[in-house]
């Protein structure tokens, strides 16, 4: 590899691994809790001051507060009869993942969209530190490019590389091959 080589995982590089059983027990509480729909007392599994980083059109919210007024209550109310579906968790020591998908109905307005009333899939990964029985950090990446689709959105303007991948264009290459192709070229 060249050029510069930055420290690696430093967040997670001292995790009290011995901590894993309780980072559980508050992610497993807290899905359970957003099935439930629930908003107001969701404060039982964050801490107060918690940092929830979203990607592009998610925001950041930084407190309860603003994660309860700024993503749960529009959140459901664009979209109700939600359930949330991790397909897969991760846990070590105060840290988790998941990614999975929700499946809900698009019963109010979304990114400018009105109703539509159907059935979607909202795609997502989500990352967690767990400290003291709380979360204190979340970041998340949410599809809402792929929820815009199933809405009759195309956010990419026919220019996604889903295109390259139906054959309906030739993706572009570098200027300049690397050395490993060269020579596999020349093989």
């Amino acid at each position: 590899m060249k050029g510069s080589r930055p420290e690696q995982a430093v967040l997670t590089r001292d995790t009290d691994m011995s901590k894993t059983d309780e980072t559980r027990k508050v992610i497993e509480g807290m899905v359970d809790g957003l099935n439930d729909h629930r908003i107001d007392d969701i404060g039982q599994f964050f801490s107060e001051g918690f940092r929830w980083m979203g990607n592009q059109g998610c925001g950041t919210k930084t407190g309860l507060q603003e994660f309860q007024d700024n993503w749960q209550r529009p959140f459901q109310a664009a979209f109700s009869d939600k359930t949330c579906i991790d397909e897969a968790r991760l846990y070590m020591g105060e840290w988790a993942a998941a990614f999975g998908r929700q499946e809900a109905t698009h019963s109010g307005p979304f990114m400018g969209l009105a109703p539509t009333g159907k059935r979607v899939e909202i795609r997502y990964m989500d990352f967690w530190k767990v400290e003291d029985g709380k979360i204190t950090d979340n970041w998340v990446m949410v599809d809402f490019p792929h929820v815009l689709a199933q809405l009759g959105h195309d956010v990419f303007g026919g220019e996604g590389w889903e295109a390259f991948d139906r054959g309906e264009k030739t993706p572009p290459r570098p200027a300049r091959q690397s050395q490993t192709e060269t020579t596999a070229s020349r093989a």
